[in-house]
This record gives C-alpha cells, structure tokens and sequence, in this order.
C-alpha cells in the first residue's frame, strides 16, 4: 500500500512499465485547467496550462499573446472588442 500522503486522489497515477515486464504506479500532480476566454469561455492559444508558483518565474513574453486583451480574451472576442471600441 502506497503511503498515507500518496493515498489522496489530488495526485494522478500513471502506470509505467518495468523491463522485467512488470508495473509500478508513479504518483504525479495533476495538470491544471486551461485558462478561459473571459467572454465565450473557450480556451485561450499561447497560454501555457501551467501551476501559478511555476507561471511566476516564467517571462511576461512567455505568459500572453502580446496583442490588446491577450491572455484575457480569445482573438475572436479581442477582434470584436476592438471593433467596438473604434466606433
């Protein structure tokens, strides 16, 4: 039996193959969900599905589209926004 902190379904388990032919289960975190479009929910392109501590250390360049919106709104939704706002 795996150890009272491994029990818990917050981690996921993978099942990796051994060369002797047997199994072992890998106990890994789960990823997180895709960030959503704030208008149609859809989810966000150039956006990495990542944990918040590991998205703080990456670069702003790397976090968003570096276009009006990006990171907030899909590009469908950015597009109209921008649309609207020039009238």
């Amino acid at each position: 039996m795996p150890r009272p902190a491994l029990r818990s379904r917050t981690l996921r388990r993978v099942k990796k193959r051994l060369p002797g032919g047997g199994f072992i289960i890998h106990y890994l975190k789960r990823k997180p969900s895709p960030a959503k479009c704030a208008v149609c929910g859809r989810k966000l392109h150039g956006v990495p599905r990542k944990s918040p501590s590991i998205i703080k250390k990456i670069s702003k360049s790397k976090k968003t589209p570096s276009r009006p919106y990006g990171g907030n709104l899909c590009s469908r939704c950015a597009r109209e926004k921008v649309k609207e706002n020039l009238r």
